[in-house]
């Protein structure tokens, strides 16, 4: 009787087998179809612009088309809870930053935790923040912006992607800082706010490079200062906001990929892996660096170093966003 229930447990063994085959060779085979990459806010705005130069690189080397997927509103929240609910399988991820990922949590009562439900894949890239104005506004640097900010404080205005988006925090400790007052006008994206800046419908923005320079160079609209303290490489004409007269107003915008919680490690790899390729890639680079953009370099460019920089990121800003008294929408 021994050799029989030993023969039917090797059976049962290998019945029991059969059904995980087909998922480990789904694993492997990852991707084996098309990957939806979710932008938190519509086209033309320097996060959707960044993610259409890594997508042209990621799916080369994944071998599966990525699709952008533009969710807008609510200062990108509604697109990260996109992702948030997706399948944690490798095949809806998700492209945010500064304002995204860390402001929205002071801002909004949000459906989802910002640290505890995504799994980081890889930081991207960062910029610091331009002041840029229409280009008939008439001041010819920031000091005289500033002067006349304070004479035009009933009528003049700044364009935000959002409430609670890093340009609208920017310009809220702009205000405190120069003792100025003005108007926000709010727009679902900084693609939209950019066009009624070159209409000449609003006074100016504290945008990133990657909107703002084409813009500049094509002389739509005219910049002050750039909010570091040494100048971008791709704009070395644009002095920094301590040589134009307001030192200490300096920001810094970055941009991140995650996936839903649980997806499973191999997949991150795989992410990540196509990032890393991508942010090698010359072509890549110049394109970036053409936005006014900063890449990480290869150290930082792990899942592991942007999950603890989101983290310090959250820390450092979630009591300075409260305490300005911005509330979402």
């Amino acid at each position: 009787m021994e050799r029989p229930r030993r023969e039917l447990l090797r059976l049962a063994a290998g019945v029991a087998v059969l059904p995980l085959m087909p998922r480990t060779a789904r694993a492997q085979a990852y991707p084996s179809r098309p990957i939806t990459m979710v932008v938190p806010f519509p086209p033309g705005g320097p996060t959707d612009t960044i993610a259409r130069i890594l997508v042209e690189r990621m799916r080369a080397t994944l071998g599966q088309p990525i699709i952008i997927e533009n969710v807008g509103g609510a200062g990108g929240s509604i697109g990260v809870g996109r992702v948030a609910r997706a399948m944690p399988d490798g095949y809806t991820i998700g492209i945010g930053n500064s304002s995204s990922h860390v402001f929205n949590g002071a801002l909004y009562a949000l459906p989802y935790d910002l640290l505890a439900d995504f799994e980081p894949v890889a930081l991207l890239s960062s910029q610091p923040a331009v002041i840029v104005a229409r280009k008939d506004l008439p001041a010819e640097n920031l000091t005289e912006f500033i002067a006349w900010l304070k004479a035009n404080s009933d009528k003049a205005s700044q364009g935000s992607p959002g409430v609670g988006t890093a340009s609208h925090v920017w310009g809220a400790f702009f205000q405190k800082q120069t003792g100025t007052r003005y108007q926000f006008v709010t727009y679902r994206g900084a693609g939209p706010a950019m066009q009624d800046l070159v209409a000449r419908q609003i006074d100016f923005m504290i945008d990133t490079p990657s909107t703002s320079l084409p813009q500049v160079r094509a002389g739509a609209i005219k910049a002050f200062a750039v909010a570091t303290d040494h100048r971008i490489e791709a704009a070395p004409d644009i002095p920094t906001v301590a040589e134009a007269g307001l030192p200490g107003f300096d920001f810094s915008f970055w941009q991140g990929l995650w996936v839903p919680k649980g997806t499973p490690k191999t997949i991150i790899d795989s992410l990540n892996a196509a990032v890393r390729s991508a942010l090698a890639d010359a072509t890549v680079r110049a394109r970036l660096r053409d936005l006014g953009q900063t890449l990480p370099p290869p150290a930082e460019q792990a899942p592991e170093a942007l999950g603890a920089y989101h983290k310090a990121e959250t820390e450092k800003w979630w009591p300075i966003v409260k305490a300005a008294k911005i509330r979402g929408e």
